[in-house]
């Protein structure tokens, strides 16, 4: 059975998901965390991209995601082909099969609502997993950046896609933020 074709609405941010092979860890170093950062980059050098946020854990990763040039699906193709093609020339010693368990998740977001609570959701997962006590204290997620303000983000990296929903300064759009976080 074909599966179904998925659909792209143009500007829209959608919530991605996408779980290493029978849940194993897609990260097994921090090594493997910032190799995917760079491959991020890479892939927005070649189709520009945002992320409002993101968060890399052991075993999946989420990000809200917007395409303006090209469909989700590509970039997460590019994203996902990259990072397998790393992962596998890293560990093909002991690791036979997919990276990836299936086709990544993929929920558009509809409303500022949507958006402040997907963002929220992503940033909160390290400490719902019980990793960390505090947000702020899991290294691999844009949280930091955005409770830190002399925090640069990376070129893809969004911020005002969430700040520019709150009211005052951009010192006081990040303490709104991160206390409703």
């Amino acid at each position: 059975m074909a599966r179904k074709k998925r659909t792209w609405v143009f500007n829209r941010y959608y919530h991605i998901v996408c779980r290493g092979n029978r849940r194993d860890p897609l990260f097994l170093t921090s090594e493997d965390f910032k190799a995917f950062l760079y491959i991020l980059q890479l892939i927005h050098e070649k189709i520009p991209f945002e992320l409002a946020s993101y968060c890399f854990m052991t075993n999946h990763y989420h990000l809200l995601l917007r395409s303006k040039e090209v469909p989700i699906s590509k970039v997460m193709g590019l994203i996902n082909k990259r990072y397998s093609d790393y992962y596998n020339t890293k560990y093909c010693f002991c690791l036979t099969g997919h990276v990836f368990e299936k086709r990544y998740y993929d929920k558009i977001i509809e409303d500022k609502e949507g958006m402040l609570e997907v963002s929220r959701y992503i940033h909160l997962n390290p400490v719902e997993a019980i990793m960390v006590k505090q947000p702020e204290h899991y290294p691999w997620s844009s949280y930091h950046l955005y409770k830190n303000p002399d925090s640069v983000p990376p070129v893809f990296v969004n911020l005002n896609s969430i700040l520019d929903y709150y009211e005052g300064t951009e010192v006081e759009k990040r303490r709104k933020y991160c206390q409703r976080a």
